[in-house]
């Protein structure tokens, strides 16, 4: 056995040791940090060759891993933007410069501009809705973008989609074609029922539609729409142009009085707006007065957001004060093969590594993706009371391998003295 091997393995257990302290000393001072996941210090044995009767020491080596797989516990905020993950996945957040990277610190706030971002000055990222669809990418951080709830920002939306559910009563009398619109478009035109539905243009400037259905053959109805801002004075026929926005005809079944007809909805361009498609597929032919049991239609006049809620499935939703609400983005979430592989960098951000594997993006609920929480937030992994019991011990396995160090320091002063 060498002195010098033993003095070496002594100092190769020290620092061991002083690692393991390290990673001790993190976990202690991040117990408190939002999505925080500990650190702990792997010991593996380095055996050195020996022969015969003489052992080499040899000493130990350290290895970091990263519980980044490992679920913190959940606390309730009161904050809407506060977002918190179980299971699998991680927040794409980016920094000055549109880098992405992953985190589980979900303390998002909205900045001076309106870009929601945490306490380590990353931005949360997630795709724009257009039209309420969503261009998402599995593979790649592509057509990601800040997202931003601005409170200062005025937005219109268009009415595009909408739902008009309604009973047409089965006794109502047939109207013959030159008594009804748009045949008869005079102040004595006949129909059996008329309802008023609130759209918005482009600008978001409300747009009235009267929409008037007659009964023209049994089991068969025909709506048509006009624009009301083109009424008479006294409200109603005749229109000034004449001409319906649309007619549409509809078949119901003699039986059920369920709609039959292959186009179940009511096509028509608000007038300075978008193509609006109003689905009557629950509409109905019984028995009974006219009855307008749902009439819903999208978009909004100008008004700020006043606050945004967040959903299961990560889709923004902003409220705005007139209280009309839009969907404005959906944050997806990313993973890896090897989570606890990750690049582990400051602000509490993983990147992704040849260990860790290429990144997929999803959505919360989906897959093998783990849910979304508003509201919470993730708490460090890190146990205290762990942390102290393993600092002990770790002090103690320092002191023993010190004592090694010295008293193979202390032979070696028996050694050299020896010609004495």
């Amino acid at each position: 056995m060498s002195l010098y091997g033993m003095m070496r393995t002594g100092v190769s257990g020290m620092n061991a040791q002083a690692n393991r302290l390290s990673t001790v000393a993190d976990n202690i001072a991040n117990s408190s940090t939002t999505g925080y996941k500990r650190a702990s210090t792997q010991f593996a044995s380095l055996v050195l060759p020996s022969s015969g009767g003489s052992y080499n020491s040899g000493g130990v080596e350290t290895v970091v891993r990263h519980h980044i797989s490992d679920d913190g516990s959940l606390r309730f905020t009161t904050s809407s933007t506060d977002l918190a993950l179980k299971g699998n996945g991680f927040f794409v957040v980016g920094n000055a410069d549109d880098t992405p990277y992953l985190t589980r610190a979900g303390s998002f706030v909205p900045d001076a501009q309106g870009n929601l971002v945490n306490a380590a000055g990353y931005y949360l990222m997630g795709y724009p809705i257009v039209n309420g669809q969503v261009n998402s990418v599995t593979n790649g951080f592509q057509g990601l973008e800040k997202v931003n709830i601005s409170q200062n920002d005025l937005i219109a939306d268009p009415s595009r989609v909408g739902t008009f559910t309604a009973n047409l009563p089965a006794g109502a009398a047939v109207i013959a074609a030159a008594d009804r619109p748009p045949t008869n478009t005079t102040a004595s035109a006949q129909y059996t029922a008329k309802t008023s539905i609130q759209t918005f243009d482009n600008l978001g400037n409300v747009v009235v539609l009267d929409v008037y259905f007659t009964k023209t053959a049994a089991n068969t109805w025909e709506a048509a729409v006009y624009n009301n801002a083109n009424a008479s004075a006294s409200g109603g026929f005749p229109y000034t142009p004449t001409a319906p926005l649309t007619t549409e005809t509809y078949t119901f079944d003699v039986v059920t009085g369920m709609l039959t007809s292959t186009d179940k909805s009511l096509s028509v361009t608000v007038p300075n707006g978008q193509a609006l498609e109003i689905d009557l597929s629950a509409t109905k032919q019984l028995a009974g007065d006219y009855t307008p049991i749902e009439v819903k239609v999208d978009g909004n006049t100008p008004s700020p957001i006043e606050n945004v809620d967040i959903g299961a499935d990560g889709t923004v939703v902003a409220r705005y004060k007139n209280g009309a609400q839009r969907a404005i983005y959906k944050i997806p979430l990313a993973d890896v093969p090897s989570p606890d592989n990750l690049l582990v960098l400051s602000g509490n951000v993983f990147s992704t590594s040849a260990e860790s594997g290429d990144v997929q993006l999803g959505f919360a609920g989906t897959g093998s993706f783990g849910s979304l929480t508003s509201g919470a937030l993730e708490e460090s992994n890190a146990d205290i009371a762990q942390e102290l019991t393993e600092m002990i011990e770790s002090q103690r396995s320092y002191t023993a391998n010190s004592k090694v160090f010295q008293t193979g320091a202390d032979l070696m002063d028996v050694l050299v003295n020896l010609k004495r």
